[in-house]
């Protein structure tokens, strides 16, 4: 069982930066590949990118050339460095865990851990 917990969401203003972590515990991390997902009110939970074991990147179009994902394996914890905010990346921000992405790096499915989320207001 993996437990995922994520900080350093909060209050900025657009044009701004924040990062965001996301700590693992209770399993081996660098099996993982770990994902970001956002979800906006009223809208379904979306991808936002993917690290994976592997170290291979990928990224929603949307956050492309803003974000930047990185992963600690010494301190089980994932990065999400979002910068030039937008309003429209107002969300709650959740990393997710899997040993396999097989169904697809974007589908909820594929994640076998959630964390419970970190809110990101972008105010402009």
């Amino acid at each position: 069982q993996v437990h995922l917990v994520e900080s350093g969401g909060g209050l900025v203003q657009a044009g701004g930066s924040l990062r965001l972590s996301c700590a693992a515990s209770g399993g081996t991390f660098s099996s993982y590949s770990m994902g970001w997902f956002r979800q906006a009110p009223g809208k379904e939970r979306e991808f936002v990118g993917i690290i994976a074991r592997s170290y291979n990147i990928g990224y929603a179009d949307s956050v492309k050339a803003r974000f930047t994902i990185s992963r600690d394996n010494a301190k089980n914890t994932v990065y999400l460095q979002m910068n030039s905010l937008k309003p429209e990346d107002t969300a709650v921000y959740y990393c997710a865990a899997t040993r396999s992405v097989g169904g697809g790096i974007t589908k909820l499915d594929s994640y076998e851990y959630w964390g419970q989320g970190t809110q990101v207001t972008v105010s402009s």
